[in-house]
């Protein structure tokens, strides 16, 4: 009888130990992303870097005039987009063949590759099959092109330029993925080089083409070059990228309820239409870029102690087998370098010192963040009006997006498109894609001085004063102002001058 007591005691222990483990590990499982924000530990909340910036920060107070010019809209630079082709002939060549793609990457990665992709088929006078986007291996996301982006309007705006298809005729439907994946094909182009010019594909795929019919091109990612093409190549990618390329219409219809509902912000008594209608209510798009992907392969030290370096480190080797350039580089130099995302107590100090106060409305335009609400809570003390698309939108309403990261990618591109202002914590697709289609149409972007501000955050003993007078001194002529191409640098980040015209009416003006 004892020993059933001693048994039955023994498994009452092992039950409340598997409920209470979790919640009395919580630090453990969060830095593998297996915890919810709600379940981390105090133990768990990462220390912050900056707590004598951010206590002068909390106290400050912004003066009006700063604050007006912030919001002030960028003044006309002189240019005006210009995407019509300079070629006085309509009509589209016979077709050579067809030219499929397939494209990995995340979202904005994968717009530039589609970009990319009809330029090709320009080049070569081939038929484009609408681009296959591959799954990403990090976000398992399986959506489709046709699933993220309007194919009537992509094939309409650009039935004048080349010819595409949805699909390929039966004769040519064995041309698939697992076709290509299973064996070495005569059909598959794979050696293209990054940044290749018109001629290696004319070169290389046009007898493909003749001999085949078809052209499968994988991988394609980066495989255009930005120099040396002719004007009329250049801005068709600007016309696929800034017109063309829009999103389906549950997309777009989420994405002006959140708007809508940023500017004003008692969305839940009353939703108003807020078209033709000026200065009322201003947002800032913030991108944080501070995943557990970016976190690991910056190979920064984000201030989690011992256990985050750890569990980094071994997400690094798992994902990366170790091979990530920034791994040889002490911290101090990869601040030094610019090569650290800021993380959001830092970008938030930034943006206090540029002049936004605590009635800044911010919408977070990024997928989860590393260290969840407790990495937050440092920016959401300087600016209490934070939203995303949990806030702004009911489970019913996201419902169409949930568990699919493009799609919630891209509604994160169509409010950032619509907002004041856009600001990313450090470069990368999201950033690029922003910068270069926000300078097209003249809207305010805020460019970090990646390197300046990560040498001022190591600087322990800068007062706010200083540390404010380097800042806005460091992001003069970082605020949206047109910035022209430089050799080798992407069109779709530096549209000018390729895809603008200037603005003769104003200059003559």
């Amino acid at each position: 009888m004892k020993l059933h007591n001693s048994r039955r005691r023994f498994r009452s222990l092992c039950g409340l130990l598997v409920i209470l483990l979790p919640a009395l590990f919580a630090s453990l499982f969060a830095q593998f992303g297996y915890a919810s924000p709600s379940v981390l530990s105090d133990s768990s909340v990462p220390k912050l870097r900056h707590s004598r910036l951010l206590k002068s920060a909390l106290q400050h107070q912004t003066l009006n005039e700063q604050q007006s010019d912030l919001w002030t809209p960028l003044a006309n630079q002189g240019w005006k987009p210009c995407i019509n082709s300079t070629s006085s002939s309509s009509s589209i060549p016979e077709s050579s063949g067809y030219i499929q793609v397939f494209l990995d990457g995340g979202l904005n990665q994968q717009r530039m590759g589609i970009c990319d992709a009809v330029a090709v088929a320009k080049i070569l006078n081939a038929t484009l099959v609408i681009p296959y986007l591959e799954v990403n291996p990090v976000w398992k996301d399986t959506s489709s092109f046709e699933d993220i982006f309007d194919v009537d309007h992509f094939m309409n705006v650009l039935k004048n330029d080349i010819s595409i298809v949805r699909e390929l005729p039966d004769e040519y439907t064995w041309s698939t993925r697992e076709y290509y994946a299973s064996a070495i094909r005569s059909t598959r182009v794979k050696n293209a080089p990054l940044h290749a010019s018109a001629n290696w594909y004319l070169e290389n795929v046009s007898p493909v083409l003749e001999s085949y019919g078809i052209a499968a091109i994988s991988p394609f990612s980066h495989r255009l070059a930005f120099n040396n093409m002719s004007n009329d190549i250049q801005r068709l990618r600007c016309k696929v990228n800034f017109q063309a390329l829009t999103f389906v219409p549950h997309v777009r219809n989420l994405g002006d309820t959140l708007v809508n509902r940023l500017r004003y912000p008692n969305h839940l008594q009353q939703v108003v239409d807020t078209k033709g209608k000026k200065g009322i209510g201003k947002f800032v798009a913030l991108h944080l870029r501070f995943d557990k992907d970016m976190a690991a392969h910056s190979a920064c030290d984000f201030g989690g102690g011992k256990a985050e370096k750890v569990a980094l480190a071994r997400y690094r080797k798992a994902i990366w087998q170790g091979r990530v350039l920034n791994s040889r580089f002490t911290d101090e130099e990869l601040r030094n370098q610019g090569r650290c995302p800021l993380t959001p107590e830092e970008i938030g100090l930034l943006l206090v010192a540029l002049g936004f106060d605590n009635n800044t409305r911010l919408y977070l335009a990024s997928h989860k963040v590393y260290g969840g609400e407790g990495r937050i809570s440092a920016l959401r003390k300087l600016f209490p009006q934070i939203e995303d698309k949990k806030s702004l939108a009911t489970s019913a309403e996201r419902a169409q997006i949930t568990g699919k990261a493009s799609l919630s990618a891209a509604v994160d591109y169509y409010v950032s498109m619509h907002s004041d202002i856009f600001v990313s914590a450090s470069p990368g697709n999201m950033h690029n894609a922003m910068v270069g289609h926000r300078a097209y149409l003249n809207l305010k972007t805020i460019r970090p001085n990646m390197a300046l501000l990560g040498q001022i955050f190591m600087n322990k003993s800068m007062s706010w004063v200083d540390f404010q007078e380097a800042v806005v001194e460091g992001q003069k002529n970082r605020l949206g102002e047109i910035k022209v191409r430089k050799e080798k640098q992407s069109i779709y980040t530096y549209p000018v001058p390729d895809c603008v015209c200037i603005n003769k009416v104003e200059n003559d003006e």
